[in-house]
C-alpha cells in the first residue's frame, strides 16, 4: 500500500447502490463495461482524497468543475455491477444540505454563520447555488448512487440489512491495511425489509423521524434497477473504533430485533434493543468533539 493510501480520511459512512450494466443507457453502458475491465479501480479513500484536495486552495473549490467518470465496481453471482461516484452531483446536493440536519442526528444545530463563512465565503456559496440551479434545470431526474453520513450510521440504514450479511475483515492497522466493515444485500431484500419495517412502525408508534426517514430512503431505492446491490460501508468510521468494538458491533441485528419486538407487541424488548444501538452510536458521535 502506498503512503498516500494509508492516510486516514474523515469519519464517514456510506450507503451505496450498485446497478448492473443493463441499467445504464448507451453510451454510458459501454463506458462502464470498459471501465470494469480495468486492472485496478479506485477505492473509497481515493475518491475522498480527491475531494479533500479541492478544499485546499483559497478560496476552496467545493464543487468539481467536471463530473467524475469513476465508479465502484463489484461482481455478484457473475454479474458486474457499478456504483458511479457522480462526485459533482453529490457535491451540489451536499452544498444544498449544508447547515441542515440531512442524514445526521435529528435536532442537530446548523453550522454557526461565522464558521460557515470561514469555510465557504458567501460569494462562493452564491456561485455554487447558481450552478446548482442551472444543473437542476438540465437534470431534473438525477439522483445519487451514494449517500454519506458523518460520525454515524443513520439507524434507518440498518433496516435494509440482516445480521448474516455483515462482513468484517480486521485488516492490519500496524501494516497500514484498514479494516473493512460492511453489509451487502440484493435490492429486492432491501425493499422488502424497509416495507416491513414501515408497516410495523406505523402500526406500533406515532409517525416520527424514523418513519419519515424510512419513507425517504424507500423512495430513493425505488429509483434503481430491481437487480441492483445495496451496500452499507462503515468507511472511515473503522478508524474511530477499536477492533474489539467492531467485532462486537451487531447494529443491524439490534434494529431487526427491535422491529420484531414491536411487531410482537413487546415494547420492553424493543426498548432494550434500541437502547443498545443508541448507546453504541452515541459513544461514537461523542468522539467528534474529543481532543
Amino acid at each position: 500500500m502506498s503512503v498516500a493510501s494509508s492516510v486516514l480520511v474523515p469519519y464517514a459512512s456510506y450507503l451505496r447502490v450498485y446497478e448492473p450494466l443493463g441499467a445504464f443507457p448507451e453510451p454510458e453502458r459501454a463506458h462502464w463495461a470498459q471501465y470494469a475491465r480495468r486492472a485496478g479501480t479506485p477505492t473509497a479513500q481515493d475518491e475522498l482524497r480527491r475531494s479533500l484536495a479541492d478544499l485546499l486552495p483559497t478560496p476552496a473549490v467545493p464543487v468539481p468543475v467536471h463530473e467524475s467518470g469513476d465508479a465502484f465496481v463489484a461482481e455478484v453471482d457473475g454479474v458486474v455491477v457499478v456504483c458511479p461516484w457522480r462526485t459533482r452531483m453529490r457535491a451540489l446536493l451536499a452544498m444544498e444540505e449544508l447547515g441542515r440536519s440531512g442524514d445526521v442526528e435529528p435536532g442537530r444545530a446548523p453550522l454557526p454563520g461565522v464558521v460557515l463563512d470561514a469555510m465557504l465565503p458567501p460569494v462562493v456559496r452564491a456561485q455554487v447555488a447558481a450552478d446548482h440551479e442551472r444543473w437542476r434545470e438540465r437534470n431534473p431526474d438525477a439522483r445519487p448512487w451514494i449517500r454519506t453520513a458523518v460520525w454515524q450510521v443513520p439507524v434507518r440504514w440498518f433496516t435494509l440489512f440482516a445480521d448474516e450479511e455483515r462482513e468484517y475483515v480486521p485488516g492490519d492497522r500496524a501494516g497500514g491495511v484498514a479494516p473493512v466493515f460492511r453489509y451487502r444485500t440484493p435490492m429486492v431484500q432491501a425493499r422488502r425489509r424497509i416495507a416491513r419495517a414501515l408497516k410495523t412502525l406505523r402500526e406500533s408508534i406515532d409517525e416520527g423521524p424514523m418513519t419519515e426517514g424510512l419513507v425517504e430512503v424507500g423512495r430513493w431505492l425505488e429509483e434503481f434497477h430491481p437487480r441492483a446491490l445495496v451496500e452499507l460501508d462503515y468507511g472511515g468510521l473503522v478508524h474511530a473504533l477499536s477492533p474489539e468494538l467492531l467485532a462486537e458491533d451487531r447494529s443491524a441485528a439490534d434494529v431487526a430485533e427491535g422491529i420484531a419486538a414491536l411487531r410482537d407487541g413487546d415494547g420492553e424488548a424493543a426498548g432494550e434493543a434500541y437502547g443498545r444501538l443508541a448507546e453504541r452510536w452515541r459513544a461514537i458521535r461523542n468522539l467528534q468533539f474529543a481532543n
